[in-house]
C-alpha cells in the first residue's frame, strides 16, 4: 500500500471502520473512500458493484457488518444472517470485478464452537456447535471467511481474513437493546452514577470470562497485516487479540471503579450467560511481530470519555 493508494474502508462510522480511518490517517495514508451507508447500501448488488466500478479501490477493508450484543442477536437472526451474507457477498464479488489488489475481511470470535478448549487456536474452526445465541451471525461470519479462501483459491486474489476478539473503543454502540456488553457497561454504570442509584443489575451470573481489544489495536493490526503480508502466508484466517481474559464480574467492577460508580451490583441469573469462555491464541499473529499495545484499564478510560462526549454537557458529571 503507498501512501496515495485509493484504500476503500467499509463501514468507516462503525466501531472498528472509525478506528481504521483514524490510524490510516495517522500512518499517512491520504486517498480515503468513504461511504456512508445512506450513500451506499452494500446489501444492494448493483449499488456496490456500480460504487467499485466507479471508484476504482485499490485496498479494502470490509469493516461493514450488522452487529450487536445477545439482545440483538437473539431477537433478529434473520437479520444478522441475511444482512451479513449480503454485504460480504456484494463486496467481495465486486472486489474481485474490479481487480481489487488485496481485501481484508473483518470477522469475530464468536465463529468458534460454544464449548471449546482455552486458549482458542485457528485450527478449532468447526470442531463443535456454535453458541445459540449468536449462532446466525457466526455463521455469516464463517461464510465470509470461506468465500475469502474461495475466492483466492479460484481466482488468485489476496483477500486476507482477520479475527478479532471483544472489541470496544470511540464510536462504539452505546444503545442498551443493541449493544456488546463492555459499552452496555458503561452506559448502564454512567446513568446508575447519574441518579445515585444504589445498585444496578446486568444480565447472567458474572461467570463468563472474555477478552478485549481496543479498536485502535485492531485497526493497527490489520495494516500491519495489509501493508506486510499476502494471504497464502496467513492460511484461511488469523486470530486477533490481547490473549488475555477476565471474568465479567471482574469487568464490571473495573468499569464502576473507572466510572465512579460506588453502588453494588447485582445479577440476574435468569438471564442468559453466553459461551463460558472465550480467549483467543493469539500466537500466530504475536510470531507475525504484531501485538497490542493499550492495556484494559487505559482503554475502558478512553472509551468512558469518548462516550461522555457523545452525551450533553449538562449530563457529562
Amino acid at each position: 500500500m503507498q501512501r496515495n493508494s485509493r484504500i476503500y474502508v467499509a463501514g468507516h462510522r462503525g466501531l472498528v471502520g472509525s478506528a481504521l480511518v483514524r490510524r490510516l490517517k495517522a500512518n499517512g495514508y491520504t486517498n480515503q473512500l468513504l461511504q456512508t451507508s445512506q450513500e451506499l447500501d452494500l446489501r444492494d448488488p448493483q449499488a456496490t458493484m456500480a460504487f467499485f466500478e466507479r471508484e476504482q479501490p485499490e485496498f479494502v477493508f470490509l469493516a461493514a457488518a450488522k452487529v450487536g450484543g445477545i439482545q440483538a442477536n437473539h431477537r433478529y437472526p434473520a437479520d444478522f444472517i441475511t444482512d451479513n451474507l449480503a454485504i460480504q457477498n456484494n463486496v467481495l464479488n465486486a472486489a474481485t470485478r474490479t481487480q481489487v489488489r488485496k481485501l481484508i475481511f473483518l470477522g469475530s470470535s464468536c465463529i468458534y464452537p460454544r464449548e471449546c478448549p482455552q486458549p482458542i487456536s485457528e485450527d478449532y474452526l468447526l470442531t463443535g456447535p456454535l453458541e445459540a445465541t449468536n449462532e446466525a451471525y457466526a455463521i455469516a461470519k464463517i461464510a465470509g471467511l470461506h468465500a475469502c479462501w474461495a475466492y483466492n483459491r479460484q481466482y488468485g486474489t489476496d483477500y486476507l481474513a482477520v479475527m478479532p476478539t471483544n472489541l470496544y473503543g470511540p464510536g462504539d454502540n452505546y444503545d442498551l437493546a443493541n449493544s456488546h456488553v463492555l459499552p452496555a457497561f458503561i452506559r448502564k454504570l454512567h446513568e446508575a452514577k447519574s441518579r445515585n442509584a444504589s445498585e444496578v443489575t446486568f444480565w447472567g451470573t458474572g461467570t463468563p470470562r472474555r477478552e478485549f481489544l481496543y479498536s485502535d489495536d485492531l485497526a493497527d493490526a490489520c495494516i500491519f497485516l495489509m501493508e506486510g503480508f499476502s494471504a497464502s502466508e496467513l492460511g484461511k484466517f488469523v486470530n486477533v487479540g490481547s490473549g488475555k481474559d477476565l471474568s465479567i464480574r471482574e469487568l464490571a467492577e473495573l468499569c464502576a471503579e473507572i466510572v465512579g460508580f460506588k453502588g453494588r451490583i447485582l445479577w440476574d441469573p435468569s438471564q442468559p450467560d453466553g459461551t463460558p469462555r472465550k480467549l483467543l491464541d493469539v500466537s500466530r499473529m504475536t510470531s507475525l511481530g504484531w501485538s497490542p499495545r493499550i492495556g484494559l484499564r487505559d482503554g475502558i478510560a478512553m472509551a468512558y470519555r469518548s462516550y461522555l462526549e457523545t452525551l450533553p454537557a449538562e449530563v457529562r458529571a
